[in-house]
């Protein structure tokens, strides 16, 4: 890797239809110090003034800004393909995933250069829209193919955490880390896709969180604190999703010889199980769990299916 940790830094924003969002967040990332290489943002064919947004921020952006415009909203999963793609392109040797209703940390590339002297994948820390610690902390069960919440606090003894999943609100991949498991895959189009992406980094290179805050939440969400873990409030599209790509999930686990169908199965009811704790809990309703029977449905079709392949891994070009 390069000496100069900075170097080819390049943010990777998914946006779909909250311009206001982006417009905050893009005013964040133009006030970073050190500021990044560039940024990339993929417009998942926004119908809003999403470009207009954009267009306006270049023309004070300090760095290049890049409009990286999709034919068709490829959803959450699609888009970090089709940034991260585009950020490789661009030359970038760091990239750093981000949804679109977040800001950023105005020191946050220089809270993570010590970091990136040692790793090559991390995720840092959120505060919540209130201010306060965003709760993250899960590690990933291949016999279940399910993340379990870790008990207690995870930075009591130090400031790094080695976990074995990725969450795209935040992670921070190299190169190497891309082209050694592939781009993301498009196929998750919501939910599970930055969970088995960081899992599939993890077979390879530590995944490490650390005790670095560098996003703030901006969109207030509903949630419970169950003790172990926190729950936030959801949508009918990510409940559909939620279960839906469980089919994934299990396709993945096969590939690397991880799939057990007995804890699959136990997984795929506790994922269940969750969901419907989210919905009577935190949105005090069942409306939507046809949505979950919907997923799980569609989860059993493609864990059916026998031609599966994964993203394949990246080659360096000469």
């Amino acid at each position: 890797m390069s000496t100069d940790r900075h170097s080819g830094f390049f943010l990777v924003i998914t946006t779909y239809n909250r311009s206001d969002y982006l417009e905050g967040l893009l005013a964040s990332a133009a006030a970073l110090n050190p500021a990044p290489a560039g940024v990339i943002v993929v417009n998942n064919a926004s119908t809003d003034d999403t470009a207009e947004v954009i267009e306006a921020s270049r023309a004070q952006f300090p760095v290049p800004l890049i409009h990286h415009l999709l034919a068709e909203n490829s959803g959450g999963a699609g888009g970090f393909c089709a940034g991260v793609e585009r950020a490789l392109a661009e030359g970038a040797q760091w990239m750093w995933l981000m949804d679109d209703d977040v800001t950023c940390v105005p020191d946050a590339i220089g809270a993570f250069a010590p970091w990136m002297e040692k790793y090559d994948a991390m995720v840092g820390r959120r505060y919540d829209a209130a201010g306060g610690p965003f709760y993250w902390q899960n590690d990933f069960s291949a016999f279940l193919g399910f993340p379990l919440p870790v008990r207690g606090d995870v930075f009591a003894t130090s400031d790094e955490f080695a976990t074995n999943v990725g969450c795209f609100e935040g992670m921070l991949l190299h190169r190497d880390a891309v082209e050694s498991v592939g781009l993301p895959d498009p196929r998750f189009f919501l939910t599970w896709d930055d969970a088995i992406y960081g899992w599939l980094v993890s077979l390879q290179r530590p995944v490490m969180y650390v005790n670095e805050f560098v996003l703030h939440k901006v969109r207030a969400q509903r949630t419970i604190d169950l003790g172990i873990r926190h729950l936030n409030d959801s949508s009918d599209l990510s409940r559909f999703y939620v279960m839906r790509n469980r089919g994934l999930v299990g396709q993945y686990l096969r590939v690397h010889g991880r799939f057990n169908p007995l804890g699959f199965a136990l997984g795929t009811a506790l994922t269940a199980a969750k969901e419907l704790v989210r919905l009577v809990g935190v949105e005090k309703t069942l409306r939507g769990s046809g949505r979950l029977i919907a997923g799980w449905r569609e989860s059993r079709r493609i864990l059916a299916a026998t031609d599966f392949e994964p993203m394949p891994a990246l080659r360096h070009k000469p």
